[in-house]
């Protein structure tokens, strides 16, 4: 298709002569098959340029390297496809031309090309930065859960804890031993010594339960000076063993408040926890049979099987 002229009498060729050239006459197989050639090498270089510069980014660390990768790599790929487009028309490549073609590149994608990196390491460090706040509030979320669910002076679980603790033990269908244990006198040594003391000996009594119980088991403070245990799998003669266990172990523990020998004691009820069972339902259980030990003369262990003895 000829060129067509503008009212200034200069020559003007249409937009898609270039792609149409290679359709025309003028242009044979042979030239189609080269120029094809060309511009295929010259997308590859530069392809090859943008991998070599996303790939290395990491080990080079200059984004100045970089650039200049992507800017030579866009200036070789410029100088091809002018000169592709140039034979496609039938005209050569001048010196101007190849001029142009060298210069524009690097004049456009060396400032491109630094700032999209600069830009990409920014959020790459932002992200990072991210990530880390992520994780902090994380951990900071499990450490006040934790916290939460926790009795600060003994560090077993609390009331509310040990509860779902307990229904959830139930909701799987595990039955167990049920304990509630309390602290014999406990008011008397508060009076006496000081709650300071009293603290010391409610810690001790604590650390004794710890020692005595299998592994596997619940305990928590539900209040006070007392104390619930929950062991799965444990049923009939086994509760008393467990709660006598748990006595011996608090009366061997030594407190000395004022530098003076306090006996420590508990009174323990307990309760088989079957499946069949609420968790409130266990736990008045559980606690009448520590109210018939309170009763018994305390520092006594009562639990289901031999509740009508220790009450007669």
């Amino acid at each position: 298709m000829p060129a067509k002229s503008d009212d200034s009498g200069i020559c003007v060729m249409p937009p898609y002569r270039i792609f149409t050239a290679a359709m025309t006459a003028d242009a044979t197989a042979r030239q189609v098959r080269i120029i094809s050639n060309l511009i295929e090498v010259s997308y590859r270089i530069f392809n090859g340029a943008m991998a070599t510069a996303a790939g290395g980014e990491y080990a080079m660390r200059s984004i100045v390297l970089i650039s200049a990768l992507i800017a030579v790599g866009a200036a070789v790929a410029s100088v091809l496809i002018a000169f592709s487009l140039m034979r496609l028309q039938g005209l050569p490549l001048g010196p101007n031309g190849l001029l142009m073609s060298v210069i524009c590149p690097l004049v456009i994608a060396w400032p491109v090309s630094v700032f999209h990196l600069r830009q990409r390491r920014r959020y790459m460090a932002m992200h990072a930065q991210l990530a880390r706040a992520h994780a902090d509030l994380r951990q900071a979320h499990v450490r006040l859960a934790e916290r939460a669910s926790r009795d600060p002076m003994t560090g077993m679980l609390n009331r509310e804890s040990i509860l779902d603790a307990i229904a959830g033990e139930q909701a799987l269908g595990v039955d167990g031993a049920l304990l509630i244990v309390d602290a014999d006198h406990f008011k008397t040594v508060n009076d006496t010594y000081g709650h300071q003391a009293g603290d010391v000996a409610l810690v001790a009594i604590a650390d004794a339960i710890r020692r005595t119980l299998p592994r596997g088991s619940i305990v928590g403070r539900i209040g006070g000076e007392e104390f619930a245990i929950f062991i799965p799998g444990c049923r009939g003669r086994a509760i008393a063993q467990v709660g006598e266990d748990i006595r011996r172990a608090v009366a061997a523990t030594s407190f000395r408040p004022a530098d003076r020998p306090v006996p420590l004691s508990v009174s323990i009820g307990g309760t088989h926890f079957s499946r069949n069972l609420t968790v409130s339902q266990a736990l008045r259980s559980a606690d009448r049979r520590l109210y018939i030990a309170k009763r018994s003369g305390r520092d006594c262990v009562v639990t289901q099987d031999d509740e009508n003895r220790a009450a007669a």
